[in-house]
């Protein structure tokens, strides 16, 4: 059964979250910790040079596995969705993936302010802390705390738009956004746990014709 989509236009640009599918959260898990046990394949994977996270680890994964596994179909199939939901009543031309690859976060470690190649871009949550620690401030809000947090920059704050969305990872959830769209991973602590999360960049056509008519 295909997954909904849930389309919101918070502020400029449209954003999409929908749900991995568990299965298909449980085979991803499973190859990437099958990746981290081969220190060969893992040293010629590996991408962090290539990104701007401050993060114990990023590597790409493999295409004959993006291919098998169902996870190019799912990237392509709820981006053409999204984009048929975002008000322009067209449909995607192509969709051409450029690049997939997982962030391994742990305590302490952040991802700054950057923006992603392509055309579209998403994140998606494959583990997450179970604690990412109190505020330093304890007086504050606890809806507050930003700790282990996506936050989505666009433009500025205005009356009846905002230019910050804050967003708490949750196993399974994925967002689709513009590639343009700025945003920021801010650290956790208190937790040795992993925040293992999987993004993409990929190309819908020509950027000045992305839609057929």
């Amino acid at each position: 059964m295909k997954n909904s989509i849930y389309v919101k236009r918070p502020f400029g640009p449209s954003i999409a979250k929908v749900k991995i599918p568990i299965d298909m959260i449980k085979n991803l898990n499973e190859y990437i910790d099958k990746i981290i046990e081969d220190k060969k394949k893992l040293k010629s994977l590996d991408y962090g040079s290539k990104l701007a996270g401050n993060v114990f680890q990023e590597f790409f994964l493999e295409n004959d596995f993006i291919m098998k596994s169902g996870w190019l179909k799912f990237l392509g199939e709820n981006t053409k969705e999204w984009i048929a939901k975002s008000e322009t009543e067209k449909e995607v031309k192509n969709f051409k993936l450029i690049k997939t690859w997982v962030v391994r976060q742990f305590q302490n470690e952040y991802n700054p302010m950057h923006v992603h190649g392509g055309h579209v871009s998403g994140v998606g949550y494959l583990k997450v802390p179970d604690d990412v620690g109190k505020q330093i401030q304890e007086s504050k809000r606890a809806d507050d705390n930003k700790n282990g947090c996506l936050q989505l920059v666009y433009g500025t704050k205005n009356f009846l738009s905002p230019s910050i969305i804050n967003i708490k990872p949750e196993v399974g959830d994925f967002y689709f956004f513009p590639n343009y769209l700025m945003h920021v991973v801010y650290p956790f602590s208190n937790s040795d746990q992993e925040r293992r999360s999987i993004s993409f960049n990929a190309e819908i056509g020509d950027a000045y014709n992305v839609f057929t008519e």
